[in-house]
């Protein structure tokens, strides 16, 4: 009995280690910057959830605060999803960032039109803009630290600078510095950062930088610029990553990689059926050039910890990811750095040697 009792003793003791000594992502990097993810609500139970809580000192939440779900109608919102993040990530002491508050996707068909269907005018639109970005801020005040505020509005087409979207199409420009002004007025201490996509190619780092220093000229109080960083294992190379980071920290912004994941297919930005014979296997060559593209973006990321203040995984594992989706749906990527078991894979390795 009493070497039963020493047995089961030691065998406490040996776990209670174990779990002292576990090191995740957010235990690596915390001399660097915050490691996050982003998450939906689904993942707050079970084996995520407990990935979550043991590698991610940061969430952001997938769609539950994009203004589609959450404002479905001008008098109606939804609040559940979005609750139950911040709930989850107050009750574990991870840090949170919202996004986003005003993108051309994902928004409401109410916000354009009036009751006739027509499209409203610039004061009405601005004023709805001011209303849902008020409310939203205000309500998780306190409890997000950071908010994507505009999402991707610099065009895809090199000859102009922004998308010609709804929000353009009747407000101008002013929507963003607007957008901007609200949001601080809601949370005075929250940090501001416009967010978007292939921002290290040449030609459209350019039109963001434009941007930007448009925005710091205007005295409009935006803190920092996400760089998503939806990239593959063909780009961007060490001198293109180079390059945005400085010219951007060269505003006096902050940088945050806000969407992390490296593809192994080429980046496509129209979406399409998948081809007869088109394949989705994750060989040892693909492993090893993935492997090869994470070391690389980490070994520069901590070389830039002064300029960077988040990194941001966009989903948490290769079982689900939006790259399942788009740009080809049922094709399987395989992006991030757990497996579809919830496994660290080998660019994990490569992540935290250092």
């Amino acid at each position: 009995m009493r070497l039963l009792l020493i047995i089961i003793l030691c065998m406490i003791a040996e776990l209670t280690s174990a779990q002292d000594t576990y090191k995740g992502l957010k235990d690596y990097y915390n001399d660097y910057f915050p490691i996050g993810v982003a998450v939906s609500p689904q993942a707050l139970k079970g084996p995520e959830a407990t990935l979550i809580e043991k590698e991610f000192a940061s969430m952001t939440p997938e769609n539950a605060m994009k203004m589609g779900p959450i404002h479905p109608e001008e008098n109606r919102y939804y609040w559940d999803d979005a609750d139950a993040i911040v709930a989850f990530a107050q009750q574990h002491n991870i840090k949170l960032r919202g996004h986003a508050l005003c993108w051309h996707e994902q928004t409401p068909s109410w916000i354009f039109t009036d009751a006739k269907g027509d499209t409203v005018s610039k004061e009405v639109l601005l004023r709805r803009l001011k209303d849902h970005i008020t409310t939203v801020v205000s309500r998780y005040k306190g409890k997000i630290y950071a908010w994507d505020v505009v999402n991707e509005a610099v065009a895809d087409d090199p000859s102009k600078l922004l998308r010609n979207s709804p929000w353009y199409k009747i407000c101008g420009e002013d929507f963003i510095s607007k957008a901007f002004e609200y949001a601080h007025a809601a949370d005075p201490d929250a940090k501001l950062f416009y967010n978007d996509y292939n921002t290290e190619r040449p030609e459209k780092r350019e039109r963001v930088y434009f941007l930007l220093k448009q925005l710091k000229k205007s005295n409009v109080p935006i803190d920092g610029v996400g760089l998503q960083a939806h990239w593959s294992i063909f780009e961007p190379n060490e001198q293109e990553l180079r390059t945005a980071l400085d010219k951007f920290s060269s505003l006096g912004l902050q940088v945050q990689i806000t969407e992390l994941d490296i593809s192994i297919y080429p980046w496509e930005k129209f979406q399409r059926e998948r081809r007869q014979g088109e394949t989705d296997v994750f060989t040892s060559e693909l492993e090893t050039k993935q492997m090869e593209q994470y070391k690389m973006v980490f070994s520069i990321f901590r070389e830039y910890k002064q300029v960077i203040t988040g990194v941001t995984f966009w989903n948490i594992s290769d079982k689900h990811t939006w790259l399942d989706y788009y740009p080809v749906k049922g094709r399987k990527n395989y992006p991030l750095l757990f497996d579809q078991n919830l496994k660290r894979k080998k660019a994990y390795g490569e992540v935290v040697k250092f």
